[in-house]
């Protein structure tokens, strides 16, 4: 088994993972409320590696090879991007008193925080351009142990990343939670989701008018 392959893995896994997205923004977020945190950084991490496989081992060049599913989950990435875009600016400006309600509400069993895990992970379709086109496109690309490896250091990259966002925001709670922190964070949350669904919008739109 190739080492190198498998850092390259790795490193190709921390660069589609690590950009803020549905599943890093609500990774965070239980994270910061420390409300199962830790389930939260599983099950995002377990389905990430079901998708990657999938892609490295033949899904992705059966997608890229149909046009008319690609494209339509490309559209459905960019809404579903503009979506949660539009959530986390609505509570970046929420009232303060409506912020402490909506903590409330939202401190939420175990089953309903799997469930969020589940919705920002299958729901969404910018996750699966990511893992199952560009990096099941890159992996298919090596033979053997080398694709083994290749699968491996994007697993560990996906288990890692996740598992130290989540107990990193466990650890510093207090400080993110503070009104004008959270306002911040949900700035950017919603700024980076922008910018992704206007760059897949943009391909999209240079593909058709091409």
């Amino acid at each position: 088994m190739s080492i190198w392959a498998l850092l390259q893995g790795f490193g190709l896994g921390a660069t589609m993972i690590i950009p803020i997205g549905a599943q890093n923004a609500y990774v965070l977020n239980q994270g910061i409320k420390r409300n199962h945190h830790l389930t939260t950084a599983t099950i995002c991490s377990v389905l990430d590696t079901m998708f990657i496989s999938l892609g490295i081992f033949g899904g992705g060049a059966l997608l890229s090879s149909n046009e008319t599913l690609l494209t339509s989950v490309t559209i459905g990435g960019v809404l579903f991007l503009l979506f949660y875009g539009s959530l986390s600016l609505s509570s970046a400006f929420r009232p303060a008193a409506k912020q402490e309600k909506s903590k409330q509400v939202l401190a939420r069993g175990r089953r309903a925080v799997i469930l969020g895990a589940l919705a920002v992970t299958v729901l969404n379709p910018h996750m699966y351009l990511d893992t199952v086109v560009i990096l099941g496109s890159i992996g298919g690309q090596f033979e053997g142990n080398d694709r083994i490896a290749f699968a491996i250091g994007t697993v560990l990259a996906s288990f890692v990343w996740f598992y130290t966002l989540s107990i990193g925001a466990a650890k510093l709670g207090p400080t993110l939670s503070k009104p004008k922190v959270k306002r911040g964070i949900d700035i950017t949350v919603a700024a980076m989701m922008f910018f992704i669904a206007g760059h897949l919008a943009k391909g999209l739109w240079s593909q058709y008018v091409a």
